[in-house]
């Protein structure tokens, strides 16, 4: 069986045609994942209960009735709920928190028949841009087990890369599916905020949180995306247009802030790499226009006071009382400090701290609200922008994969890895990572991704150019 070469269309093929079982299918990603794993530390488990969910999705097919998803090999992010399930969100604090219920992207995903294949490993709570920061140890690129695979969904990403899986879902709150891709060598899209429902999703900031696929090609996320998207009566800010009312233009326009890629910090095997894939986007035939985005400068400290305040409101509730881990002090209150302190792990606390602070009395209005009125700013230079283009593009990250442990210990510098995609989260936009090509650094070859941005519910425009990019037909 060539996983390598594999899709979801070519897999849904063979599958109908019986070229193999979906049994025998689901048995090859076992017995990767089973060789593979110990290295790679993508998966924290294996779901027991392959076989039966192997069995079921082949009467589906048998019967007629089976999708594009029946049968088909999905690796799930440790923060997205399935019934019956450990997810612990990478956490020791919610190590053996068995899920009561779906996830509705699950619920969606159930509905086809697609298999899930196991758990993966994550930052804690999603905090972090490496995978480094798990409670359950470190992720390694498949590419070069030296170097980290992004985070924080850097397992599903992992998974993906290296056979594991033919598909992953992850979340993404600040780049957390979009760069690791981009370090792995995948696709990555983040929908449009509140087009896939994050019921069944551990919070980290509520505003800023979507579930989104990675996979190998662009067609595969394009896939994923119709079957998760769509209005939820669960989750009150799920929407998606239906049936969307969009049309392609005739020629697509691509806007570039060069004012905020041409800067300090940015590799030089990025930029480079990032000029050649706007050649090659004017030989496909793209329109490319420089842009100016004033505000989005801003983005990444927004960011970094929106989602730690968020973070702080949503993780109140693992108290060591209600679920999760509970360690014995001498009274209440010191229960909250034992079990909070030794279960959370260095990074979750960090940002506790520091949301805590901004919205504490008296620093409010000077961080919080002063953000959140950057936030308006933000997201009306994109829509000044997409007046006169139809997309932006940017590098996904502004370095390769980088080692583990080069970043570790210096939060901010690590911070920073999410310079070119925190500003879709904090606008609520849908951006796509896509690969575009690989870098030699010293011995190694290590992939490159570039972002497409596009306005609100336009994630048509951001298949629709991917596709091109990489020649994909239909």
């Amino acid at each position: 069986m060539d996983l390598k070469n594999l899709t979801i269309s070519k897999a849904h093929q063979a599958l109908l045609k019986k070229e193999f079982s979906v049994l025998d299918f689901v048995n090859t990603y076992k017995k990767n994942i089973e060789s593979k794993n110990t290295v790679i530390h993508a998966y924290l488990e294996v779901f027991s209960d392959l076989e039966q969910q192997a069995l079921e999705s082949q009467k589906l097919i048998d019967a007629g009735k089976g999708g594009f998803l029946t049968g088909i090999p999905i690796a799930v992010k440790d923060n997205i709920l399935i019934k019956g399930k450990v997810a612990s969100a990478g956490s020791k604090i919610l190590e053996n928190f068995i899920s009561p219920y779906d996830a509705t992207s699950i619920n969606r995903l159930k509905k086809q028949g697609a298999i899930f294949l196991g758990r993966t490993n994550m930052d804690e709570f999603a905090m972090g841009s490496s995978t480094e920061n798990s409670g359950f140890g470190v992720t390694r690129n498949p590419l070069d087990p030296t170097r980290v695979p992004g985070g924080s969904s850097g397992g599903s990403a992992a998974a993906v890369a290296d056979e594991m899986a033919l598909a992953a879902l992850g979340s993404d709150t600040g780049g957390s599916v979009r760069q690791p891709a981009s370090l792995c060598g995948i696709v990555g899209l983040k929908p449009t905020y509140g087009a896939v429902s994050r019921f069944g999703l551990i919070a980290l900031g509520s505003s800023l949180d979507q579930i989104g696929p990675l996979t190998k090609t662009v067609t595969d996320a394009e896939i994923i995306f119709n079957a998760i998207k769509g209005k939820d009566s669960l989750d009150s800010t799920s929407y998606y247009p239906d049936p969307p009312a969009l049309r392609l233009p005739e020629k697509l326009k691509i806007g570039i802030p060069w004012h905020l890629i041409e800067v300090d910090g940015i590799s030089e095997d990025v930029l480079k790499n990032f000029k050649e894939s706007v050649s090659k986007l004017e030989k496909l035939g793209f329109g490319i226009e420089e842009i100016e985005l004033p505000n989005v400068k801003y983005s990444l400290a927004v960011y970094y006071i929106l989602m730690p305040a968020e973070a702080s409101s949503n993780l109140a509730r693992f108290d060591g009382v209600k679920y999760g881990a509970h360690l014995n002090a001498d009274n209440l209150i010191d229960d909250y400090f034992e079990t909070r302190g030794k279960k959370f792990g260095k990074e979750v606390r960090r940002r506790i701290i520091l949301g805590t602070y901004v919205l504490s009395s008296g620093y409010y209005d000077a961080y919080y609200n002063k953000a959140n009125s950057l936030r308006s700013l933000i997201k009306s230079d994109f829509e000044k922008v997409f007046e006169m283009v139809h997309l932006v593009l940017t590098p996904t990250s502004p370095t390769p994969a980088f080692k583990i442990g080069e970043k570790v210990e210096n939060p901010l510098e690590m911070y920073l890895a999410d310079i070119f995609t925190v500003p879709a989260n904090v606008a609520g936009l849908p951006a796509v990572s896509i690969p575009s090509g690989m870098v030699k650094v010293h011995k190694d070859e290590l992939p490159l991704g570039i972002q497409f941005t596009a306005s609100d519910y336009r994630e048509d425009l951001l298949f629709e150019v991917g596709k091109k990019f990489l020649g994909e037909s239909d």
